[in-house]
């Protein structure tokens, strides 16, 4: 298959891959957002399995993907108006939905909780292989596929560099077109909260919801929220110290630090700047969406130059850059060579 056509199923691999899952292994998998870890979310023992090639603590959930066409109450107990509502709306795609979970089922992806998270991912290839999972019935638990608390893979080479023999497939599915991990919205208590930011804004919620965004975010502070994934203060981390800095402090630093430091900004280098330094600065776009799209694969590039720090440009407050924000700074408080 060429790059250009990595996302369209290749009938065989996606054969092999559902053999393995259904036999319990482990899966590399892309998805829109990230690239996920998958195992069969009915299979206990593959889904712990996950646990333990990511080192992911035990109490830490992992969401649920489903096909298209699935059934959510095979999974959830109930599914309310507001599920509905943004399911119809959003399905496939970037929207995680915390529901009330039904008796008897995916504890161990639940983490014990009473509450089990679902979506519905939008790639052809996730897609491709959920439809023959269990004849088009099953679900994945699928959380990013990397070492807990570090930087999010979104193509299959960061899959392989990091998880190696511990996944015994890969599917390559190019490049993710998100980047970041999606919207976590609970739907188990009478007024949506997000609980994570993500590939939809609040705005694109509230329009279907017909609340105020603000009312999504406040929500949230109204009672104890169900535990997420991606909720710790520390995530999504290099191994290299990250600091947020404004474009002043960078501009004023880096010609004396070039040598060790590593710059991550929505713009090109400075004018002048030596091509040995120029290298060590990546500029993304300055749109949110593009921005996010390359995000982990910059952080993963200029964690693996071996620099003393990496400096990211602090990003505008608006709205729209609240998911990449939100990244930047757990990043930030986990980065080093163990996660806090």
């Amino acid at each position: 298959m060429t790059p250009s056509d990595l996302s369209t199923p290749d009938p065989a691999a996606i054969r092999e891959a559902v053999r393995l899952l259904e036999a319990g292994r482990l899966v590399g998998l892309p998805t829109e957002t990230v690239y996920g870890l998958a195992a069969d979310a009915a299979n206990d023992a593959a889904v712990r399995a996950i646990y333990a090639a990511k080192g992911r603590p035990a109490d830490h959930p992992v969401i649920v993907h489903l096909h298209r066409r699935a059934d959510p109450l095979r999974w959830a107990a109930t599914l309310p108006p507001a599920a509905r509502a943004l399911i119809e709306a959003f399905w496939p795609g970037p929207l995680t939905l915390v529901l009330p979970r039904r008796a008897g089922v995916a504890a161990v992806c639940a983490a014990g909780q009473r509450t089990i998270a679902l979506r519905c991912p939008d790639h052809a290839v996730a897609q491709a292989v959920l439809q023959q999972l269990h004849a088009g019935h099953g679900g994945l638990a699928a959380p990013s596929a990397n070492r807990f608390g570090r930087i999010s893979p979104t193509r299959a080479e960061h899959v392989r560099a990091e998880l190696g023999d511990a996944v015994a497939m890969v599917l390559d599915g190019g490049e993710c077109s998100i980047g970041i991990e999606s919207t976590i919205v609970d739907c188990s208590v009478e007024v949506p909260r997000i609980l994570r930011p993500g590939g939809l804004s609040a705005d694109d919620l509230a329009r279907v919801l017909g609340i105020e965004p603000q009312a999504l975010h406040a929500s949230s502070q109204a009672a104890e929220a169900p535990r997420v994934p991606g909720a710790l203060a520390a995530h999504y981390a290099p191994r290299t110290a990250l600091r947020l800095l404004e474009a002043a402090e960078i501009d004023a630093e880096w010609p004396r630090r070039a040598a060790d430091v590593g710059v991550l900004a929505p713009r090109a280098a400075p004018v002048g700047a030596p091509p040995s330094a120029r290298a060590h600065w990546l500029g993304l776009p300055d749109s949110p969406s593009g921005y996010a799209q390359g995000l982990y694969s910059a952080l993963r590039a200029l964690d693996a130059l071996g620099l003393r720090e990496i400096w990211v440009q602090s990003l505008p407050p608006q709205a729209p850059w609240d998911a990449v924000r939100d990244r930047l700074r757990r990043a930030a408080h986990g980065a080093g060579p163990d996660i806090a």
